[in-house]
């Protein structure tokens, strides 16, 4: 195969897990969001501008992240398509998701050119859903969760314990 008939081949998502549902698989397909993973969701999200990541978790479980995987391409164009779409393959969300400190299914991870923003999870009333994420849209970046236990410097001179 010559390099010219290599350049014309049409680029494909990965391909579909059996784990990850047709419905987001579909966001991918027909809705143009982008596969995003630990190795290229830093350099997906730094292209700019804000991005909101579906961690639409197993479908059996979680059915509502079904839902969320559906309305997400209309509150996309509700909102006047001020952010890009990303899906992840459902054997790749758990890390991911926890990277981002979010502990709930389904989630949408706010980004913004490159930093968090914060999640929204659940599925909501459309009224609710449309306010909460124009919030999301509005918010500073700030940073992810962590587990809750702040550090201290033993050099700081500040004693943990009195």
């Amino acid at each position: 195969m010559n390099t010219e008939s290599l350049l014309s081949l049409p680029v494909q998502a990965p391909p579909a897990r059996p784990d990850t549902s047709p419905l987001v698989t579909r966001l991918a397909e027909t809705c143009g969001a982008t596969w995003v993973d630990a190795d290229s969701i830093d350099a997906w999200a730094a292209q700019g501008g804000d991005r909101v990541v579906l961690f639409a978790g197993d479908a059996v479980r979680f059915p509502e992240g079904q839902d969320v995987a559906v309305v997400l391409p209309e509150l996309q164009r509700s909102l006047g398509r001020r952010f890009e779409i990303g899906v992840v393959q459902r054997h790749l969300e758990d890390a991911l998701a926890r990277r981002f400190g979010s502990q709930r299914w389904p989630t949408l991870l706010f980004l913004r050119d490159g930093q968090y923003v914060t999640t929204l999870a659940g599925m909501h009333d459309w009224d609710d859903f449309l306010r909460k994420a124009e919030e999301a849209l509005a918010a500073p970046v700030s940073r992810p969760p962590g587990i809750g236990i702040p550090l201290v410097s033993a050099a700081s001179g500040d004693s943990g314990c009195h």
